[in-house]
This record gives structure tokens, C-alpha cells and sequence, in this order.
């Protein structure tokens, strides 16, 4: 009986296997603004690369490579005894034309006094040739008297015509000698011009390169050939230039016509650098050019941006990481990269709905804060699964663990407002003839 009731009895029964765990939040909702990233080149605002004037032996070097060094600061020195000898017979030159016009001068007061000595002696001659031509009318004198008073008539009046010859030629010598006085003028400022061109100096202020030549060389100068002495590249502010594709300049002239982001050419939009050794973006700065074609090989405009360098850190040459305004601020809803999943080519997330798994197919736009805008398929109010995808499918039932979405300080703000002009790095000023200058501040090096 007891064997009987023992293979009568029933099994136990088998547990229920626990629900998925899963972590889930409501997706983050705040204002963003989508900042673009490029790559950049850092660049000079000036780069002048220092050759002579004028040609010579280098005597001496006034500098050191690599150092910052100020605009009129002295630089090299070229050997400058014959441009002194130069100066020396310009001048002498001078001295000879002035002493020539001296004489002319005198020689003019000499014709002039001659010519009013003749003028009074051809006065007199027409007199008595007049009076003898009455007196032989009356008989009362010979024709002998009458001729002799017509020829000295004649004498006076050729007289008078040499000296007028005479005065002209002295006021001509006078002018040629006015004419070699400026042509001697004219050397001797070309001398002194070349004299001073014997100190070559450094144009702007700036981080100063390798003399490339060094003393006792024949260095020639005056033309785009001249010798390289050095280069000078101003420092602070900086450039960094970068290159948009012609589907991101669209982008911005489109937002630019529909109001939503004004153009870089007509606002100083705000750009953030960083460099590669730099987590985030610390250097603030502005674009200030965007250029008027494309590159036809790389289909690419070229724009540039200003940046205050007052340590230093930004070196001509370097990449940057750069950051530009893309879009105006607006209301985003914002999730984890990795809540999200990619079947082919459609984005999609799960979601929790009363305790079961759905998928959400989604659109997708840029990284924001490290976070992925959502541009289609989320309203901030749904149950998004954030950890735990792996053990989930649609359909399944799953137990939850409430969380939130914090975005990451990337430095990028919410919102912009183009740089005012007070706090420009480079003042650009139109004149009365339409041309438009570019004056820098004085910047501190």
C-alpha cells in the first residue's frame, strides 16, 4: 500500500524564470544648438618674409631666432660705406647744379643790363636818324649824313636783338640748371633712401624665424628674387582656416534665407577651438571671412576664423578641432548613443509600455553634448530603454529600473549670439571710395 501510494504522488512544480532587467528613462528635452565640426589649420593674420632693399655684404645681425621681436626693430645691417660714398657725390652734385645756376643767374643780370643799354643806344640812333632824314629833306645835311645815321639805326637795333638772344640763353642755362639741381636732389634722396635701406627692420610684430643668411654673405636686394634674410609671422590675434563642402554651405544659406542663422559674411558667428592635446574646446573665437567660389579641385569653399592668442598656444601650422554654429537654437529631444539600433539602414530604440518591449523606429541627427538628437519617432515622454538591450526583444516582458539622461559640459553653448563688434580682434573700417581696410588692434605679444 505504501509502494502504491508512492508512485501515485506529483512533481513538483518548476519556477517561473525572473523578467528581464532592464534600465529605463525619459529621454532628455532642452534647447540645443548643432554645432558643425571641421578641421582646421592654424595661419598667421600676417606673414612677411623679410628680404633687403638693396644689395650687399650682411655685416651684422641684430637678433634672436626665434624670439618675438617688435615692429621697427632692427633686424640687419648691410655694409653701408658705399652708399655713404653714394650720398656723398649726390650731394656734390647738388652743390655743382646750384653753383651753376648761380652763374646763370649772373649772367642774366649781366644780359639784361646789356639789353637795356642797347634799347636806350637804339633809342638814340632812331633819333638822330629821323632828325637827319629831315634835316637832307630841307638840304640842310648830305646823304653821306643820312647813311651813316641809318647804319648806326641798324647797329643799335641788331645790338638790341643780340642781347634779347642773350637773356634768353641765360634764363635757359637757368632752367637746366634748376632742372640738374632736382635731378640732383632726386639722388641724393634715392642715397639717403638706400642708406637707410642699409638697416633692414622688422615690418610687424611678430614670432621671428632662422636667419637664413648669415654675416659676411653677398646679399642682393630690390626685387621679388632678393634674398630671403628671415620670416616673421604675427602671433596674436591668429587665424585657422578650414574648408566647408558645398552641401554644408548650402545648409547655411538656406538657414541664413529663412532667417533661423544668419550668413558668416554679414555676422561674426562664434567658432570654438581645440587642440589635440585639449579635451574640449577652450578657445573662443570668430569667423571673420568666408570666400566668394568654390575650389574646383576639392569642391570646398575656404572660410577662416580670428582667435585671441595671448599665450601663444595656437602656432601657425598646427590642426585644430573646430566647432561653428549649424543650426538656430530650438528644442531637441536627446538620447544615448547607445539606446539606439541599426536594422540595414533604419535607426530604431525600445521603449516600455506597461511592461512590454516595442521598437520605435527613429530618425536620427548629430551628437550634441554626447548625445544623439532624435529628429523623428520620440516626444520626450515615452520609457526608453537605456541598458539591458541585449536581453530584450519586441513583445518581452521586462522588469524596470528608472534612470536618467544627463548630458556631458562639452564647453558648447545652447545658444549664440553673433560676436559684437566691441569685442572684435580685427576692426575693418569702409572708406568714402567703397575700398574697405583692415587695421589691427595692437596686440600684446
Amino acid at each position: 500500500m505504501a509502494m502504491l501510494l508512492t508512485g501515485c504522488s506529483t512533481a513538483p512544480p518548476i519556477p517561473e524564470k525572473p523578467l528581464p532587467l532592464v534600465t529605463v528613462a525619459k529621454p532628455l528635452q532642452q534647447q540645443i544648438v548643432e554645432w558643425d565640426a571641421y578641421t582646421g589649420r592654424i595661419e598667421p593674420v600676417d606673414f612677411v618674409e623679410v628680404r633687403a632693399r638693396i644689395g650687399g655684404h650682411l655685416k651684422s645681425v641684430h637678433f634672436v631666432e626665434g624670439q618675438v621681436i617688435q615692429k621697427g626693430q632692427l633686424l640687419f645691417v648691410i655694409d653701408q660705406r658705399p652708399y655713404q660714398a653714394q650720398l656723398r657725390e649726390a650731394e656734390a652734385r647738388v652743390e655743382q647744379a646750384l653753383s651753376k645756376r648761380n652763374e646763370s643767374q649772373s649772367r642774366l643780370a649781366e644780359a639784361k643790363a646789356h639789353l637795356q643799354q642797347y634799347r636806350v643806344q637804339q633809342h638814340l640812333a632812331e633819333t638822330r636818324y629821323e632828325r637827319t632824314q629831315a634835316l637832307f629833306k630841307s638840304s640842310a645835311t648830305s646823304q653821306d649824313e643820312v647813311d651813316q645815321g641809318e647804319a648806326e639805326f641798324l647797329r643799335s637795333q641788331a645790338d638790341v636783338e643780340a642781347g634779347v638772344a642773350s637773356v634768353r640763353s641765360a634764363e635757359a642755362a637757368i632752367a637746366s640748371a634748376e632742372a640738374a639741381i632736382e635731378t640732383a636732389r632726386s639722388e641724393v634722396e634715392t642715397a639717403q633712401l638706400n642708406l637707410e635701406y642699409t638697416s633692414v627692420t622688422a615690418p610687424i610684430t611678430g614670432r621671428i624665424s632662422q636667419k637664413f643668411v648669415t654675416e659676411g654673405n653677398l646679399i642682393s636686394g630690390g626685387a621679388a628674387t632678393s634674398t630671403m634674410l628671415t620670416t616673421i609671422a604675427a602671433m596674436d590675434p591668429i587665424f585657422c582656416a578650414f574648408d566647408a563642402s558645398e552641401q554644408e554651405v548650402l545648409k547655411y544659406m538656406r538657414l541664413d534665407h529663412s532667417g533661423k542663422r544668419q550668413s558668416s559674411r554679414d555676422a561674426k558667428n562664434p567658432v570654438f577651438l581645440g587642440l589635440s592635446d585639449e579635451s574640449g574646446l577652450p578657445h573662443k573665437g570668430y569667423i571673420d571671412f568666408v570666400d566668394n567660389r568654390f575650389d574646383s579641385a576639392t569642391a570646398t569653399m575656404r572660410a577662416r576664423a580670428v582667435f585671441d592668442n595671448a599665450d601663444q598656444l595656437l602656432v601657425p601650422g598646427m590642426f585644430a578641432k573646430l566647432r561653428i554654429p549649424g543650426s538656430a537654437p530650438y528644442d531637441a529631444v536627446l538620447i544615448p548613443e547607445s539606446a539606439i539600433s541599426i536594422d540595414q539602414s533604419n535607426h530604431y530604440v525600445m521603449l516600455v509600455r506597461d511592461g512590454v518591449v516595442e521598437v520605435q523606429p527613429i530618425q536620427i541627427g548629430p551628437l550634441v553634448h554626447g548625445l544623439r538628437v532624435v529628429r523623428a519617432g520620440l516626444d520626450g515622454s515615452e520609457s526608453l530603454i537605456i541598458k539591458g538591450l541585449l536581453n530584450v526583444r519586441s513583445g518581452s516582458k521586462v522588469q524596470q529600473v528608472a534612470s536618467t539622461i544627463e548630458a556631458t559640459n562639452d564647453g558648447l553653448p545652447n545658444q549664440y549670439i553673433p560676436v559684437p563688434k566691441e569685442d572684435w580682434l580685427i576692426s575693418v573700417s569702409t572708406e568714402d571710395n567703397g575700398q574697405t581696410q583692415v587695421a589691427k588692434q595692437e596686440a600684446v605679444q
